[in-house]
């Protein structure tokens, strides 16, 4: 993968540019022009919700606006909402005792995040920082457990989100316990792509939505053996790879690809 930048412009530079983002206020308390019932109407989660409902649960949220590198919260700090991104990627981490990074999970546009926390009322467990400038709608915990009790279909909604993440995570440990580093970044690539649809065959192409250094992380590997599996699968003519762009000739080829 390339990692030449024009003008001196870093990888981490280009996460702002390629995270879907509009929001540039550094504001991270002010509210945002549209109401927040607006953007609950939008989100899956509310969808068929009673407008009053709907309305009470805008009453408790607010669109909150950071900027890169801004902390949503940290590690121990009280979890008393969830968040759901609108514009923006927000990364969720640990940080082992010597400083290491493990990036649990990149949340984007239309994702939300901190739910369980939420739900537990325990403080938060990971870290989470944006990659670029971000809007987030925050729904307060007491609103979310009003309407659960109130309405049996917006808890079944929660619990289908909740079971999906978990379903992901589980996925996950799985992969790093039983694919090797190449698998894992075959995996990532054709995350998205159906084996058995008719334009399996077709090529596709990849952008890969942060940095190489996150993403790898995400993956429990080292940038350097992320990189080094990249050129791998590029000399085996099974990828192109420009800069963040990864185009794939022969989708079928590259996932019975063994390494």
């Amino acid at each position: 993968m390339a990692v030449k930048r024009a003008g001196g412009r870093t990888e981490e530079d280009d996460d702002a540019r390629f995270a879907i983002s509009s929001i540039t206020e550094a504001s991270v308390t002010e509210r945002s022009p549209m109401d927040p019932a607006l953007w609950l109407a939008r989100l899956p989660l509310f969808h068929d919700i009673d407008p009053k409902a709907l309305s009470r649960l805008a009453e408790s949220s607010r669109v909150r606006r950071f900027e890169r590198s801004d902390f949503v919260f940290r590690m121990g700090d009280p979890c008393d909402s969830f968040h759901v991104v609108l514009s923006g990627q927000v990364k969720l981490f640990v940080l082992s005792p010597t400083g290491h990074e493990k990036v649990i999970e990149i949340v984007g546009p239309g994702a939300s995040f901190a739910e369980a926390l939420m739900f537990l009322g325990r403080p938060c467990v990971v870290h989470a920082q944006c990659l670029a400038d971000c809007a987030l709608l925050s729904v307060q915990r007491k609103a979310v457990l009003d309407e659960v009790q109130a309405d049996s279909g917006f808890a079944l909604r929660m619990l289908a989100g909740l079971s999906r993440r978990l379903h992901g995570l589980v996925s996950d440990v799985q992969a790093y316990a039983l694919q090797n580093g190449v698998q894992r970044v075959i995996g990532y690539l054709l995350r998205d792509q159906a084996m058995d649809d008719d334009r399996a065959d077709d090529a596709v192409t990849v952008s890969l939505p942060v940095s190489k250094a996150t993403l790898a992380s995400r993956l429990s590997l080292t940038p350097e053996y992320f990189s080094r599996v990249l050129r791998e699968l590029e000399d085996a003519k099974l990828i192109e790879v420009d800069r963040r762009e990864i185009r794939i000739p022969d989708v079928k080829r590259l996932a019975t690809y063994t390494g």
